[in-house]
């Protein structure tokens, strides 16, 4: 983004990017799903990687009947996260790469928020560290990281052991709830100053840190969030709600 369009953000926008900075923050972690982009990243890609045809057909029914378990509560968050990352088994990884940024350029890039988008961008130019931490699969999630310059050694994200190119079904880490600060302590072993989600599977990693912003929440993590005293921040275009 250059600076004519960043003069374009409303006052109340760059009042809260500035606000951020104004903290001189060192690491920084970010929800992706609703966070920095609208809609659910994971849940998209699942639906149209079955439509692709890049899982094989006789497994599409079973995958979908699984999914609306899930819808009916009969399967956990983390569970269904990590099956949508295992069922790829068998699978070349530069397949799944290739597959994700055609996904992600296609559909996602117009949903990104553009003030998180700048908020990232100036975070980084300010030497604070971010990390992207999501339960949705990484393959997907480092497509997005592309538009915000995140590099993929700061991506938590539901990932799977990988043998000679090729995906297993070895789950290697979901980062949902509790996950994910449990997976910020392991990999980034610094403080985490700052967080930012939208979601109740947020709300572990934002109870961790000092500085915890909740953006474009659910009424869920809205309430609280105004309960803990935690920043509520909506992005340009979702205020309508606020």
């Amino acid at each position: 983004m250059n600076a004519a369009e960043a003069e374009a953000f409303l006052p109340v926008t760059n009042e809260f990017l500035d606000s951020i900075l104004r903290l001189n923050l060192r690491v920084a972690a970010f929800d992706c799903d609703g966070t920095l982009w609208s809609g659910d990243v994971g849940e998209r890609f699942f639906d149209w990687e079955l439509k692709e045809g890049i899982v094989a057909e006789p497994r599409v029914r079973p995958l979908r009947e699984r999914y609306a378990a899930y819808r009916r509560g009969e399967v956990g968050e983390t569970t269904i996260c990590g099956e949508m990352v295992t069922m790829n088994q068998g699978i070349s990884e530069l397949k799944m790469m290739a597959a994700a940024g055609r996904f992600f350029d296609q559909f996602f890039v117009e949903q990104i928020f553009p003030d998180m988008s700048e908020l990232v961008r100036r975070l980084q130019e300010n030497a604070c560290e971010v990390w992207v931490v999501s339960a949705s699969n990484e393959w997907v999630i480092r497509a997005g990281m592309k538009h915000f310059g995140v590099p993929e050694n700061r991506i938590l994200a539901s990932k799977v052991e990988v043998d000679n190119g090729i995906v297993t079904d070895r789950l290697i880490r979901v980062p949902s709830g509790a996950g994910k600060p449990q997976a910020l302590r392991e990999v980034v072993k610094k403080e985490i100053e700052a967080a930012f989600g939208n979601s109740r599977w947020d709300q572990d990693m934002l109870a961790m840190v000092k500085h915890a912003f909740a953006v474009n929440p659910n009424p869920d993590l809205e309430s609280v969030a105004r309960e803990r005293g935690w920043r509520i921040y909506f992005p340009e275009g979702t205020r309508s709600r606020s």
